[in-house]
């Protein structure tokens, strides 16, 4: 039993340090998204002694955009991403045996100790689940900023009211900042739940298994069908 013990101390703190390392690596992040932000505010820049620059030329645009690309690659991107999935993989698979425990017996489902296990696991994983998933939202939410853009299209409208003779060139910015807005609504990514990376296989057993068995339990509590 000290054995046993030992070695589920050993594997929930594994495990619980790569989560611990997966939330450092989604809150840094959104640090590098929350300064991306600034880069086009004077007050802001200041404030966070970072550079700054308007997107009034063609140019500045590129240089925008490939940063932009640049710190979303920046740091570990896959093996968070499989440890994000991990956790949400074993999320999923307490959920369903606590399901499966209660429809085989819900009013003795909390008299066995290995139950309360599970609810404690599925607890804590929940938790950090929660966490990834506000960082995650926050990051996108910078990241997909499209005000920025629109603001910066309300500027070249302005300009060119007080700069006729620069009119073509600032139709040709506009014209480059429309397409960039477009660029970033189609960049995001179709399985996504508030910021986690969602594999299609992940989604589909989400969907199907885990729905029927919550479907289950409440019909099995209630007393009458219900489809989820």
């Amino acid at each position: 039993s000290t054995i046993n013990f030992l070695e589920r101390l050993c594997l929930t703190w594994m495990f619980f340090f790569m989560m611990c390392v997966a939330e450092r690596t989604y809150k840094q992040r959104f640090l590098f998204a929350k300064l991306f932000s600034h880069i086009t505010s004077a007050r802001k820049a200041r404030k966070y002694e970072i550079p700054h620059f308007r997107l009034k030329k063609v140019e500045n645009i590129k240089i925008w955009l490939s940063l932009r690309s640049y710190l979303k690659r920046r740091g570990p991107q896959r093996s968070v991403d499989v440890v994000v999935s991990s956790i949400f993989l074993l999320a999923l698979s307490i959920a369903f045996i606590c399901c499966a425990q209660v429809l085989k017996g819900h009013k003795t489902f909390l008299n066995a100790a290995y139950n309360w296990e599970f609810l404690i696991w599925e607890a804590a994983l929940l938790l950090f689940l929660l966490r990834l998933a506000s960082l995650g939202s926050e990051t996108n939410k910078k990241y997909s900023n499209i005000s920025i853009l629109l603001t910066e299209q309300i500027n070249l409208y302005l300009k060119m009211e007080k700069k006729p003779n620069k009119k073509e060139q600032l139709s040709l910015v506009n014209n480059v900042l429309k397409l960039s807005t477009k660029l970033l609504k189609e960049l995001d990514t179709p399985f996504r739940l508030y910021g986690l990376t969602m594999n299609p296989l992940i989604y589909n057993i989400t969907r199907v298994v885990i729905l029927s068995a919550v479907s289950g339990v409440i019909s099995d509590l209630l007393g009458f069908n219900i489809r989820v």
